[in-house]
């Protein structure tokens, strides 16, 4: 009787360690099944890049029907286990609850925005951590920049165009860098505009930024930005949002309608209702070879597990090098336990980091060499675009790359579509009115 092999979560971990099984495994050697909410992956590293709009976002995705032929794909969110019973129950988009029967269950369920008990963030802030947020935040800036052109009133445009980014790690640098480069690049379409009115804010608790690569790297990026003008505040915390006022540990408070909270991330909630041992940030605990300690037959690993780096102590850091090549050997540990083999234990080496600052900027360091400016910025480029799995999707990051490489961003806010029926319920409204 072929394994079965139940995949919960289609981000890094599910996609590659079904990728993986598919070229590992023999005919009839398995049947595996994926459960994601969406039926696509998203590429998190080209987020900022879908941001700015120097990318289309349906390229920054991976359509997970097209790639894993070889699996069951079922859109859905896992709700529960019965580890005794090897019985997983799934929330399908629509329709009833399903039991699925696993001889091996695959947890790679990702993370989700951390929150922090301040005053009126839940309300006001507005997170980085999927396809539509990244999208939001572009048609934001840009609806942000047409309400300060169009105002006389000086306060609400100083409010306009403050915006106030709260986490220092990675993301929340591409994410300011990138939307500030987008910011300046349009100002020629708003004459009553000047870049000098702009006011890009960095919040972060610890004393640097970027704590997960080298501080040469992380000073880089830092005079990269504060050349630019981007205002960091190291040491510092959010403490209140009140009717969009910011109130800052360092004294400081300002008005704005842009709060972008990207500081850390926390495995699923239900990550914690599994009956599953976590540690105290609320990971699974599993061992060297990813397997989730003392419940065989289930493994974890992404930033949902705490999975062991030998190479470099402690645990592995929540990055996409890391998650794509846990996934790849835990697919190999599936294959090996199938055939009475013993697993592998995960370890890693990193091969270098990129941060991209804009168009044409970014820092970098890789096989013991750094890099900055244009150079960074072309190698980033290249190295996610050969990643990114499917030549597909290769060829068509490449190309939204190529062809907007000559010319500046567009100035087109679809803010409308974040309500696409108020058209048509404003006509009918008019219609009842005029009937």
């Amino acid at each position: 009787m072929a394994t079965r092999i139940l995949i919960a979560g289609g981000g890094y971990v599910g996609l590659y360690t079904a990728l993986r099984l598919q070229r590992r495994l023999r005919r009839g050697e398995a049947e595996v099944t994926v459960v994601n909410p969406e039926n696509y992956m998203v590429y998190r590293p080209l987020l900022p890049e879908v941001a700015s709009g120097t990318l289309e976002p349906r390229h920054a995705v991976v359509p997970l029907r097209a790639v894993l032929r070889g699996s069951r794909f079922i859109a859905g969110r896992l709700t529960g286990i019965d580890a005794e019973r090897k019985v997983a129950s799934v929330a399908p988009t629509a329709g009833p609850w399903l039991d699925l029967d696993y001889d091996e269950l695959v947890i790679g369920l990702g993370a989700t925005s951390k929150l922090v008990p301040v005053p009126g963030l839940a309300e006001a802030g507005i997170g980085f951590n999927s396809l539509a947020e990244a999208a939001h935040l572009r048609d934001h800036v840009l609806r942000q920049l047409e309400i300060a052109s169009a105002t006389t009133d000086t306060e609400l445009r100083k409010r306009a165009l403050t915006f106030v980014f709260v986490g220092g790690g990675y993301t929340g640098v591409e994410a300011i860098a990138e939307l500030q480069d987008m910011a300046i690049d349009v100002l020629e379409g708003y004459p009553e505009l000047d870049a000098s009115e702009m006011r890009w804010v960095l919040v972060e608790a610890m004393d640097r930024i970027l704590t997960t690569v080298s501080r040469e790297l992380a000073d880089r990026a830092m005079t990269e930005l504060t050349g630019r003008g981007i205002d960091i505040r190291l040491g510092t915390q959010l403490e209140s949002v009140e009717e969009g006022e910011l109130r800052l540990s360092d004294g400081s408070k300002f008005f704005s309608d842009t709060l972008v909270w990207v500081a850390g991330t926390r495995p699923q909630s239900i990550v914690g209702e599994l009956g599953l041992p976590v540690d105290g940030r609320g990971r699974l605990v599993v061992d060297q070879a990813m397997r989730v300690e003392g419940h065989p037959g289930i493994w974890a690993a992404g930033d949902c597990a705490a999975v062991p780096d030998r190479e470099a102590g402690g645990v592995s850091p929540p990055t996409a090098q890391h998650a794509v090549r846990q996934a790849e050997q835990l697919g190999d540990n599936l294959v090996a336990t199938m055939r009475g083999e013993w697993p592998r234990p995960f370890k890693y080496r990193s091969r270098g980091e990129f941060v991209t600052l804009g168009k044409n900027k970014a820092v970098g360091e890789a096989f013991g060499r750094e890099f900055d400016g244009a150079l960074a910025w072309t190698l980033r480029r290249a190295y996610y675009a050969t990643q990114i799995p499917t030549w597909n999707r290769t060829i068509r990051v490449l190309g939204d790359w190529l062809v907007g490489m000559p010319f500046g961003h567009d100035v087109v806010d679809f803010g409308s579509r974040e309500e696409p029926r108020g058209a048509f319920e404003e006509a009918a409204g008019r219609s009842a009115v005029g009937g």
